[in-house]
């Protein structure tokens, strides 16, 4: 399957809500420490991945997510605390459009509304998150309650108005825009939370990621336990993802070069597939919302893999 060379480490990966053949990958120079960003935007070809366009950034970029109501805005989360927002429609030297400088702190996380479409969140190193949108130079609010660093805030994709977010104060809280404080709290890790997702067809079911090395599935509304432990990676869990297409499947990738597939819902067979692809660390896996079964991997060993579930992402 199709394999894409990126001049820095990667780490972020995420197909485009729009166009079925593109994706967005967000890379960080000398492995995200010191020194530029790029954003790629890429496309499936019958001749392999091609870049369509990037975007050059003074600071690594973490992080990013595509707009969901202009299939040309990109969204990336800077290593120098701003959010950048490009725009493929103009030339890189009129981008970035904006440039949302209010995090003390490396910007680690940017998620888009699926369900509002008009919104987005940022989580940051600043142990804070804060929502926009994307008419306004201000953030709209600021969440502060954990005590660590913020890894992952993602929205619900049933819910306007509903969040999770990861920390590495080793909680994941539930927010609810409406509300003045976070409105779930749980202790769910004994190490650092790296990510978090929810189930695309259960609005009640997260997962989550850990130093720890276990990826733990929790009913937030019995939560006291999680729903069930999954056991396989051998160093931190980077990031995981819930299926679009099917309620039981997750991607997981690690610090251990890996990505697994599994199924939560077949505990003493749950490990579906695990790659080692990468030969540096996995940081970046997303499933396409528009292709079933299309996955999207990147790491520092500066690639991008695209290939289809059941099949070797090596295999051309």
């Amino acid at each position: 399957m199709p394999m894409f060379r990126t001049a820095y480490n990667g780490y972020a990966v995420k197909f485009s809500p729009f166009v079925e053949t593109r994706l967005a990958v967000a890379t960080a120079q000398n492995f995200g420490i010191i020194g530029n960003g790029r954003q790629h935007v890429l496309d499936l070809t019958p001749n392999g991945i091609v870049e369509v366009c990037a975007f050059d950034s003074a600071d690594g970029l973490y992080d990013c997510t595509w707009s969901e109501s202009n299939e040309n805005l990109v969204v990336s989360a800077s290593g120098d605390g701003s959010v950048k927002i490009w725009d493929m429609a103009l030339p890189p030297a009129a981008n970035p459009i904006r440039s949302l400088e209010e995090h003390a702190r490396e910007v680690y996380s940017i998620d888009w509304n699926a369900v509002r479409k008009d919104c987005f969140l940022s989580g940051s190193w600043d142990d804070t998150i804060r929502l926009w949108t994307i008419d306004r130079p201000q953030s709209m609010r600021m969440f502060k309650e954990h005590t660590y660093c913020i890894y992952a805030a993602v929205w619900n994709p049933r819910h306007a108005d509903v969040f999770a977010s990861a920390s590495g104060d080793c909680t994941v809280r539930v927010w609810d825009v409406r509300e003045p404080n976070s409105t779930i709290i749980i202790p769910a890790h004994d190490h650092e939370i790296l990510s978090c997702d929810w189930n695309k067809y259960n609005d009640c079911m997260l997962v989550t990621g850990s130093v720890d090395k276990l990826i733990k599935v929790w009913d937030v509304r019995t939560y006291r336990a999680p729903v069930t432990v999954l056991q396989g990676h051998t160093y931190a869990i980077r990031r995981v993802k819930f299926s679009p297409h099917q309620e039981s499947i997750i991607a997981s990738c690690s610090y251990d070069m890996t990505m697994c597939m599994w199924d939560y819902r077949a505990p003493e067979d749950a490990l579906l597939d695990r790659h080692d692809h990468h030969t540096e660390f996995a940081v970046g896996i997303d499933m396409s919302v528009l292709v079933e079964g299309l996955l999207a991997s990147t790491g520092w060993d500066e690639t991008v893999y695209v290939w289809q579930h059941g099949m070797d992402p090596r295999a051309l």
